[in-house]
């Protein structure tokens, strides 16, 4: 057995969003001592920070839940079909409070370090203001889209107006009415901020960098009918979401490009784009992400929708991507496209002419053109799934620090725990699935409970993953990635697949591909086998 010591927890959670509230009902009721730290004030996690105009789940809200009682299940009443920030702020407040959550988290407190010893068998997490506390197990439940990016231009703060990160918008709102407002980036993002703020700008610039192909969310409101249903088959929609590929309660679509002829083919997909959302994308073919013709048939088929949608032509073809759809993680709009119909929106290109610094009055691009405005608002996106780990100085056995590790090659096991790092586990971590989020962290967080419980069980007190089974993995998620047209076209592209959004971050596949069922059934194996590809003592 391995050494150990007191400690004041059995296990310290960092993050209070869905993750995060998750890992703690599942360590609780398993018997553990557990302390919460979240940076913000209140719990939420991504939904506490990014409260700018227009934000709203992309997953339909009868999969965008925490799936741990079917009480819970029939008292929230959704009101959405893509719930909006404020709606998912509140389930997460009455989650919180209807399991006398919130008591057990210490709020305003950022983490700094958290550091293994191994005489001890001790995590020592280390506060920002220097308070530490000791516990057996740490799990990390900070979101894989939490670490949001500096904008990274020069002149900044020599700016005279507003400026103002999606990422972190001021809880008490902006004032953007008569003011000329500048926004940087399109992805999902932007591409939500978009629509809203040209209603209250006098004017609005976007700066595109690299166009995204954007889905009708044909958001509706769910009548006492429709949320009857869902109640009454919560079960059966949970299992379809579990069996999807992408975490949705979706079935797919039996068919190929290949199995209908071209009136078939526009048909089927004219009725997924009235279907709206990500329906379009998986209820349409099924070889989308394996078929060159196929994908491009489905990137045509939206591009001719811009240029239907935009009635300036020049603006239409800026903003119809060329490469291959789903290259970028592909957003759902609310009248995006539409929204440069408006004589007060104005698109500028910057590919191949990049902004340059910002300037007292405003903008300036790398050709020397200039754009004044009051308020510049960033939507330049997060450094996804390693991000918000690396920010904090984690270091595991032999004072192994993990933003070195990852510096060189990323490694996990089944992205919830990492070699050389005992009794850390990450729920939502790099290289577990890329799908809908909730359903995922269910079943990670249940896999980590049902770990610490056989270790508790076995007379162990510390376990950690091998170095084989973290290359078996790692070569698994790149190998399940390259099998679809995103190895080739997403490092192109900028995507955040592979980190290619941040300047300089070593580019790895940030997530698993392979799909969440097949995910869910190796994590199951693992478990149901005793966790045959961990060390114990």
């Amino acid at each position: 057995m391995g050494s150990t010591t007191e400690v004041d927890y059995d296990a310290i959670v960092i993050g209070a969003g869905f993750a995060g509230l998750r890992t703690l009902y599942e360590l609780r009721s398993r018997g553990l001592s557990v302390k919460g730290f979240e940076k913000g004030s209140d719990v939420g996690g991504t939904w506490y920070w990014n409260r700018y105009p227009g934000a709203r789940t992309d997953s339909e809200a009868w999969v965008y839940i925490m799936n741990i009682s079917k009480e819970l299940n029939s008292e929230w009443t959704w009101s959405e079909r893509l719930p909006g920030q404020a709606e998912v702020q509140r389930y997460l407040h009455h989650i919180a409070d209807r399991f006398n959550l919130r008591q057990q988290f210490e709020f305003n407190t950022r983490i700094a370090s958290a550091e293994y010893n191994s005489d001890r068998n001790v995590w020592t997490v280390t506060t920002s203001t220097g308070q530490s506390y000791t516990s057996t197990f740490l799990i990390t439940a900070s979101g894989p889209l939490s670490s949001q990016r500096r904008p990274p231009f020069d002149g900044l703060d020599s700016f005279q107006g507003k400026w103002y990160q999606t990422s972190s918008w001021p809880k008490e709102g902006v004032d953007l009415v008569g003011k000329r407002v500048a926004v940087i980036g399109t992805g999902a993002t932007g591409v939500q901020v978009i629509p809203i703020v040209a209603h209250e700008a006098e004017s609005l610039t976007v700066f595109q960098r690299t166009p995204n192909y954007v889905i009708p969310g044909r958001n509706h409101s769910i009548s006492p009918e429709l949320l009857g249903e869902i109640r009454r088959n919560y079960d059966q929609v949970w299992n379809q979401a579990r069996g999807h590929v992408f975490g949705l309660a979706y079935s797919p679509a039996d068919r190929t490009v290949a199995d209908v002829n071209e009136a078939e083919h526009q048909e089927v997909l004219e009725r997924g784009w009235e279907t709206g959302g990500f329906r379009f994308v998986f209820e349409s073919f099924d070889d989308v992400l394996l078929d060159p013709k196929s994908n491009e048939a489905m990137a045509e088929f939206v591009r001719n929708k811009i240029r239907t949608i935009v009635k300036d032509k020049k603006t239409a073809e800026l903003l119809s991507p060329k490469y291959p759809f789903l290259a970028k993680r592909p957003p759902l709009g609310h009248f995006y496209y539409e929204a440069y119909n408006r004589p007060n929106v104005k698109l500028v290109d910057i590919s191949d002419n990049p902004i340059k610094e910002l300037t007292p009055k405003g903008i300036r691009t790398q050709s020397g053109d200039e754009y004044e405005f009051d308020v510049i608002i960033f939507a330049i996106g997060f450094d996804v799934a390693t991000g918000a780990l690396t920010d904090m100085d984690i270091r595991g056995r032999d004072h192994t620090s993990l933003s070195e590790k990852w510096s060189k090659t990323l490694e996990t096991f089944l992205g919830i725990t990492v070699p050389g790092f005992p009794n850390l586990f990450m729920a939502s971590g790099p290289q577990s699935p890329f799908a809908n989020i909730p359903v995922c962290i269910d079943h990670e967080v249940n896999f980590i409970g049902r770990a610490i419980s056989d270790l508790r069980q076995h007379g162990h007190t510390k376990m950690e993953p091998t170095e084989a089974a973290a290359l078996q993995w790692a070569t698994h998620v790149e190998e399940s990635f390259k099998a679809t047209l995103l190895g080739s076209s997403s490092a192109k592209v900028h995507s955040w697949y592979v980190g290619a959004n941040v300047p300089g971050k070593p580019q790895n596949v940030q997530f698993y591909f392979g799909g969440v069922g097949n995910y869910f059934a190796q994590i199951e194996k693992e478990a149901a086998a005793g966790f045959p590809s961990f060390e114990k003592s």
